[in-house]
């Protein structure tokens, strides 16, 4: 029986490339070697596209070589069996660094007649992203691979780049009736045109303590915790570091109470189902970037210590959220749950969690009954699930 090929896609430009790595080696040590060929495809942190034994180099936290334009071929030193993105012995071309104008990916140079009349230059049956945070998890990359006709694991264009900007996702969370928190939006370049006026425009709306966030990011890269008005001027200046939107949430439970982190994992494409829940209780404050990833002491309580009704609401508005952005294939769902009146408030929605094996998304369905392994493979069969409806638009009269 023919192996499916099913390539890996990790790394990228974002600042998440770093937890982009361990979603991937996670991955690629798990994944059934016997059912699937694997094809690790790499870029780094400039741009670079690398396979192979470049993408195995790039796991293990060495730089790539520069293979700009370079055609590998079946049989380089620098390639392995499992690189097989060439299809049957053909060459294909990695796309080059990007230019000075940082464009996230330059034009393929490919040789037709030597392609097999192939439409892919990268030779696999499906691309499984682990590509966190921009330029991976906001539509950019799925918009790629809709134009080369490439199935892959995940949400599509809308819903990758819908659940990525907390201003549009939380848009279309309040036109679905799911309950949010308070919040405004303002861009970059009327906070630093007029700071004064910004901030008077938050506080007239917001109680602290507030969040501030960039709109389109993730592992709490950028994200603020502001207690007073003192604190509100660094904290839109971090934001703005990275993005030229900014979400200003107000605190769930007030400034004595901190609200109860909780998550869901959802899984499917047109009839998702919901994972038990589990809740975060962070070392610090909140659970920022450090706290995820660095410093140790937070907690995964799995399932969440909650009365049967309310983990049943949290499920139904998990799978309503992942709905109400368009989601398919995965999502995981944050909710905020005010500790003295037990309300719910919808977060946000993850496209591309985190899914190294001690990632909440893995555990939460390794605790419903879904282990690490057979995760991996459904997610790969809704991939193609949805390549096969997709096929069935007709796109010319």
């Amino acid at each position: 029986m023919t192996k499916l090929r099913v390539g890996v896609l990790f790394g990228g430009r974002s600042g998440e490339h770093d937890v982009s790595l361990l979603s991937a080696a996670s991955v690629l040590q798990a994944i059934d070697q016997k059912k699937y060929e694997v094809v690790p495809i790499g870029i780094t942190k400039e741009g670079r596209w690398v396979t192979a034994a470049h993408a195995e180099r790039l796991l293990k936290g060495h730089a790539a070589e520069a293979h700009e334009g370079r055609r590998l071929r079946a049989g380089d030193p620098d390639t392995t069996s499992s690189a097989a993105v060439l299809a049957k012995g053909e060459g294909v071309v990695i796309p080059p660094m990007p230019g000075a104008n940082h464009s996230a990916l330059m034009p393929f140079e490919t040789h037709s007649a030597e392609l097999h009349a192939a439409q892919n230059p990268i030779d696999v049956d499906i691309i499984f992203p682990v590509l966190h945070g921009t330029f991976g998890e906001d539509g950019t990359i799925q918009g790629l691979l809709e134009l080369a006709d490439i199935a892959y694991v995940g949400a599509g264009v809308l819903g990758s780049a819908a659940g990525m900007d907390k201003d549009v996702m939380k848009r279309l969370f309040r036109d679905a009736g799911l309950p949010i928190v308070k919040h405004v939006t303002v861009l970059r370049g009327a906070w630093r045109e007029e700071p004064k006026k910004v901030r008077r425009q938050i506080e007239s709306a917001l109680k602290y303590p507030v969040f501030v966030k960039p709109a389109n990011l993730g592992s709490s890269v950028g994200i603020s915790k502001v207690h007073d008005g003192s604190e509100l001027a660094a904290a839109m200046d971090e934001a703005a570091r990275f993005d030229r939107k900014l979400v200003i949430e107000e605190g769930v439970g007030g400034g004595k109470y901190k609200a109860r982190e909780i998550e869901c994992s959802v899984l499917g494409n047109d009839q998702p189902i919901a994972s038990v829940a589990g809740e975060v209780v962070p070392i610090k404050e909140f659970y920022d970037y450090n706290a995820k990833y660095l410093d140790e002491g937070s907690e995964l309580i799995i399932p969440a210590k909650l009365p049967k009704a309310k983990h049943k609401e949290m499920q139904r508005l998990a799978i309503a959220a992942f709905q109400a952005v368009d989601c398919s294939g995965l999502g995981r769902v944050d909710f905020l749950m005010d500790p003295r009146s037990k309300k719910l408030y919808v977060n946000e929605i993850n496209t591309i969690p985190g899914f190294t094996s001690i990632s909440m998304y893995p555990k939460l369905w390794a605790a419903t009954g879904i282990p690490y392994p057979e995760l991996i493979d459904r997610l790969i069969q809704f991939g193609l699930e949805r390549h096969r409806e997709k096929k069935q638009n007709q796109y010319s009269r």
